[in-house]
């Protein structure tokens, strides 16, 4: 009776080696995994890509300006970085398309005179955006500084010395399409269901900044580069066409659907 038990153990033992010995191979053949690789976007930013996508010489919709005083406003300054209760020059533009913003200018510029040289100088820029980038623009903030501008909150923001660098790369008009994109497309569109399936679809950003700001700047990022490949492809090098076609197919289609107004730029 004790051999047959000491033959069962021993037979039970080899056993238990062997199934230890086939898991062991079997993991000791299994490649080692590799985590995939994080695809890079090809650009950094899109504002500096090209300068010609809108320039002083295309077409504006602002037809005029109109000076309407001095009163009590609450405006956002990058300089202090926070709100400012101030009472500065007023001023109402118009557009051919129906639009009207009231631009703000900062007391700091002393006289409505000196302020209306830049309230008319942004009212004619801010004009040669399209209508569906102005549509809820209500108001636009001119300070001096130089200062990142900012889009939102039914406005845009403007810092002067900071305006001086972005006209001297040619890229005023770019940077505030990007600004105006935030103000009116990310509300309606950047949580859209349509927007993420189309981000997830591409597996992709077109620049570092939108993919690290997936939900707060993809849409500005992008939607200027739409205008170039859509409006203005005739002006920007066919490498850098290809390249946005490229990584970002599904949100040039959805951008497509939505029907934009585009005057003046179509």
């Amino acid at each position: 009776m004790t051999l047959i038990n000491t033959f069962k153990n021993a037979w039970i033992f080899f056993l238990i080696q062997m199934i230890i010995s086939c898991s062991n191979n079997g993991k000791q053949d299994m490649p080692p995994v590799i985590p995939p690789r994080k695809i890079q976007p090809p650009f950094a930013g899109t504002i500096f890509l090209d300068p010609d996508i809108i320039t002083d010489s295309d077409k504006t919709t602002f037809v005029s300006l109109s000076y309407a005083g001095q009163a009590t406003r609450t405006m956002f300054d990058r300089r202090v970085n926070n709100w400012i209760d101030v009472t500065p020059f007023l001023f109402n533009s118009t557009y051919d398309d129906g639009l009207s913003i009231e631009i703000q200018v900062n007391p700091e510029f002393q006289r409505s005179d000196a302020a209306e040289i830049e309230a008319l100088k942004f009212a004619e820029v801010i004009g040669r955006l399209p209508t569906a980038l102005r549509i809820d623009v209500e108001t636009v903030w001119i300070h001096k500084g130089t200062e990142p501008f900012g889009g939102g909150n039914n406005n845009i923001l403007i810092h002067t010395g900071q305006s001086t660098l972005y006209e001297n790369d040619g890229i005023l008009e770019e940077t505030l399409v990007h600004e105006a994109s935030h103000t009116s497309l990310d509300s309606k569109h950047s949580n859209s269901s349509g927007w993420v399936s189309a981000q997830e679809s591409d597996g992709n950003f077109i620049s570092t900044y939108a993919r690290d700001n997936p939900t707060r700047e993809d849409i500005a990022e992008t939607f200027l580069l739409y205008m170039a490949i859509r409006y203005r492809s005739d002006r920007i090098d066919q490498l850098l066409e290809d390249k946005i076609l490229e990584t970002i197919p599904n949100r040039i289609m959805y951008f497509d659907d939505q029907n934009f107004n585009m005057y003046p730029i179509k």
